[in-house]
């Protein structure tokens, strides 16, 4: 589907959206009209799924379409309530081109639980994007919520907003929706080791250290939070 005034890009685009937020209501990440998903064209301006839609069910058509502030550029669809979010990840992160924001189960309720996603467990995790920090408690639909992730998401590609949802960032939609799949399967793995063994204890920091050591050895470059500190204090 192209209607007359789209590029090339932004009907792949938009079909992509669309893609993507059906795999993350297949996947159960989103449930009725939980979060939003955008991209970005290459004139900086925003793709992002709109107010009150149901993620699984998207139209190309159906999508907003802004500018790098978050403008509407049509008479379009009214966009995302937490477009903030959005915004904010694109200013902070202008390596960026696509932002997947998901409510994905288990990794929410690790934050209910007060367990950090941080805790170096899993090795794969270890080594591509470290961990996972929590950003604190933010009001949804509000300035508040997006400002609580600015600063993690300077030097993480993945936040988990507590006891609401997650952010990924991506080099396109395909590696923002990447982060949230392993996003939700590494908390997944942890709740069901927390609920057998009562607890979770993270790997000794000798082990930690050689597994990052080898990022080094595979010329992987990207933001990794053991490395960088991320989200501590």
């Amino acid at each position: 589907m192209q209607q007359a005034n789209w590029s090339e890009e932004e009907t792949r685009l938009r079909q992509s959206l669309c893609r993507i937020g059906a795999l993350c209501y297949e996947r159960g990440t989103v449930a009725a009209a939980d979060g939003n998903l955008s991209a970005k064209l290459s004139d900086g301006t925003i793709l992002i799924t709109p107010t009150g839609a149901m993620k699984g069910f998207l139209q190309p058509a159906q999508l907003a379409h802004l500018d790098p502030e978050g403008r509407p550029l049509d008479d379009g669809p009214k966009a995302s309530s937490e477009t903030g979010i959005h915004l904010v990840a694109y200013q902070e992160r202008p390596d960026i081109q696509a932002i997947v924001h998901a409510h994905p189960p288990h990794a929410v309720a690790l934050t209910v639980a007060d367990i950090d996603l941080q805790m170096p467990i899993i090795p794969e995790v270890i080594v591509s994007i470290g961990g996972i920090p929590t950003a604190p408690l933010g009001t949804p639909g509000t300035p508040e919520l997006p400002e609580t992730i600015r600063e993690i998401i300077r030097c993480s590609d993945t936040v988990i907003m507590k006891n609401h949802g997650s952010v990924t960032l991506g080099s396109n939609l395909m590696d923002a929706y990447k982060k949230l799949d392993m996003l939700e399967h590494t908390a997944r793995i942890l709740w069901l080791a927390h609920c057998a063994r009562g607890g979770l204890s993270p790997l000794p920091p000798e082990a930690v250290e050689k597994m990052l050591a080898t990022r080094r050895m595979l010329g992987i470059t990207t933001p990794n939070t053991l490395e960088n500190n991320c989200g501590r204090e």
